[in-house]
């Protein structure tokens, strides 16, 4: 019988608590801060449980303060959690041991390693000493990347003199250029151009399937969610609200389509509330949402009772969605 393989992740119950010190304003409290401190515990992130299993690209969605980063600082071993277990590549990650380190890399994409005065080759060079990799390798993996990246020219460049889409694919050649089996990407793509975009996702893809890489991807950019993950876990608050399939969730908590209108007269938000939810009514143009066992009727009374030039049914934006959960705060 064939041993199960171990999973690339493994947590159970992790929690992170930051100790934040309260300082009254003025001098007095300035004074009062130095003699005493007070602390207030900020509950980051709440007994969060999931597996990723080998060769798995898994989207990680919450808004700003969830508590996105603050777990993949502690699934890349930058932090200590507070409580519960962590496994990643078969190591406790805190530890930091040479084994897992090699196998692992982080993106941030506020964040740089590159060096900034000088030119990207030389920053590859030193990755290239830390992670012992000799010169042919280095020079082979760097023209392989640089050509899927379609940045060999730049190469050369000081990275201050670089564009934000070509830095930001720079940083990803150094963070991949000691062939990790587990990527954690924090918003790869903040910042970057629909072009630069594409290209980033067109990248993360092909190196997954040819290295049969583990990806864990947070980003505010839900088309990279629908272009690379097959599976999406959302956290808020530091807790985990759901954790599956992105067809599943837009069943779970989208029970409605997307309306659009173009009409021969200005729309009437009041008049289109009996077919559905407006969203949104400017001009000669509407958006409505429709629940899909009400879509039938809504239709034809829309086509028997206005002007319509134009109608098409979607689904509603997976932005759309999401937003909704978060605002709720449960499933």
């Amino acid at each position: 019988m064939a041993k199960a393989l171990e999973p690339a992740v493994c947590a159970r119950d992790l929690g992170k608590v930051y100790l934040v010190a309260d300082k009254e304003p003025g001098l007095a409290g300035t004074l009062r801060h130095f003699v005493r401190r007070r602390y207030r515990r900020i509950l980051a992130v709440d007994g969060v449980s999931f597996r990723i299993e080998p060769g798995e690209i898994v989207g990680f969605l919450g808004p700003n303060g969830a508590g996105k980063t603050t777990t993949l600082k502690m699934l890349a071993g930058l932090l200590q959690p507070s409580s519960g277990e962590v496994r990643v590549l078969g190591y406790e990650p805190f530890e930091r041991r040479p084994g897992f380190l090699r196998q692992i890399t982080l993106v941030m994409g506020n964040k740089q390693q590159l060096i900034w005065d000088l030119p990207v080759l030389d920053s590859l060079r030193i990755n290239a000493a830390v992670y012992e990799i000799d010169p042919a390798t280095a020079r082979r993996r760097t023209r392989e990347f640089a050509e899927l990246l379609e940045i060999e020219e730049i190469l050369t460049q000081p990275v201050r003199k670089l564009s934000l889409g070509q830095r930001m694919k720079a940083e990803l050649m150094a963070s991949l250029f000691h062939l990790p089996r587990l990527l954690f990407l924090d918003e790869p793509t903040l910042g970057l151009d629909v072009n630069a975009q594409t290209a980033v996702r067109r990248f993360l893809d092909g190196y997954r399937r040819r290295r049969e890489a583990t990806i864990l991807l947070t980003s505010h950019y839900m088309a990279d969610i629908e272009a690379l993950a097959g599976r999406v876990m959302l956290i808020h608050e530091g807790r985990l609200l759901y954790d599956g399939g992105l067809p599943e969730l837009m069943e779970r908590f989208a029970p409605y389509k997307e309306v659009r209108l173009e009409l021969a007269a200005e729309a009437d938000a009041a008049g289109l509330a009996a077919y559905g939810e407006v969203e949104e009514a400017r001009g000669r143009s509407a958006r409505l949402l429709v629940r899909k066992g009400e879509l039938p009727r809504a239709v034809a009374g829309l086509l028997a009772a206005y002007p319509v030039r134009d109608l098409s049914v979607t689904e509603p934006p997976l932005e759309e969605v999401i937003g909704r959960v978060f605002r709720e705060g449960r499933l």
